[in-house]
């Protein structure tokens, strides 16, 4: 499923520096800039609630956006973006710029489905997600949102690797086609319960200890 793209709505910031960044907070925007495309570096102001609204709805780094600035539209992706480390709301953010066409590396979330169907998570299994992101490679237009992992065949100590994954059309991973994202681990106690069955199951099949031996035939 390809990103959709939101639009934001910006205004010039003439003046940069660190005074000037201070009263843009004090007005309630938060300074940022625009970057890339072989183009110069823009400086900008956006709402601090209209950005820390983008923020709070999650995927904000993998989902494009077109700045409206003044009237004439920016396609872009947000790359970073600065919290106050005390109250925690918006202080910066950069935007890279795309061209038309371009190719992006982006880290895209997994998301885990029909856990409850796994027959190891029905054993007592619990999925454990091992990576939490892919990178990837693709066009700006078809950004993924997420990565579907289907974990619903896994028994308990099986592993789905990335090469068991099939991407959308145009997305090329980054990560090593045999990294490891999601394995199902067995409960507590699982083990000695293996090994107690496989000794019971191997103790039926020898005569019991202290077994008298079978009787000789009677000589004709």
């Amino acid at each position: 499923m390809a990103t959709t793209v939101k639009e934001l709505k910006a205004t010039a910031r003439p003046k940069s520096g660190k005074g000037a960044a201070r009263a843009e907070r004090r007005a309630g925007r938060v300074p940022g800039v625009i970057y890339g495309n072989n183009q110069p570096p823009v400086t900008i102001s956006i709402e601090d609630r209209d950005l820390r609204q983008r923020i709070l709805a999650g995927r904000f780094l993998t989902t494009l956006v077109d700045i409206d600035l003044e009237g004439k539209k920016h396609r872009v992706i947000p790359r970073d973006y600065h919290l106050d480390p005390v109250k925690d709301f918006p202080i910066h953010v950069d935007f890279m710029r795309l061209g038309e066409g371009a190719t992006i590396r982006i880290s895209v979330p997994l998301h885990v489905v029909k856990a409850e169907g796994s027959p190891g998570v029905k054993r007592g299994g619990t999925v454990n997600i091992v990576a939490h992101a892919i990178d990837l490679e693709c066009g700006v237009e078809s950004i993924p949102q997420y990565i579907e992992v289907d974990v619903g065949s896994l028994e308990i100590g099986h592993s789905l690797h990335l090469s068991d994954v099939k991407l959308p059309a145009g997305v090329k991973a980054l990560t090593r086609e045999d990294a490891t994202l999601v394995t199902i681990v067995p409960p507590s106690g699982y083990a000695e319960e293996q090994k107690a069955a496989a000794a019971a199951a191997a103790g039926g099949a020898a005569p019991a200890a202290g077994a008298a031996a079978p009787a000789a035939a009677a000589p004709a």
